[in-house]
């Protein structure tokens, strides 16, 4: 069984696309919160830190991909 890879850009396409599904939900949780669709607030909440969690981890791997390249670029060959 072949695993399949990816390339970084679609790494990071692909973590793109889940920090906005996740950033939606949230929205939409805030929305039904605000007219009163809600009983349990913890979901409200739950799902805002699911989101910011998740733009948090993509930025760090990109800054981390970035310092790798920047790297590569002050060897000597």
């Amino acid at each position: 069984q072949q695993e399949e890879t990816k390339s970084i850009s679609e790494f990071l396409s692909d973590s793109k696309k889940e920090d906005n599904t996740l950033k939606k939900q949230s929205e939409v949780a805030n929305m039904k919160l605000a007219a009163g669709q809600v009983e349990d607030i913890s979901e409200v909440v739950i799902a805002g830190e699911k989101a910011s969690i998740a733009v948090q981890l993509t930025m760090q791997v990109r800054n981390k991909m970035v310092e790798a390249y920047q790297e590569i670029m002050r060897m000597q060959v």
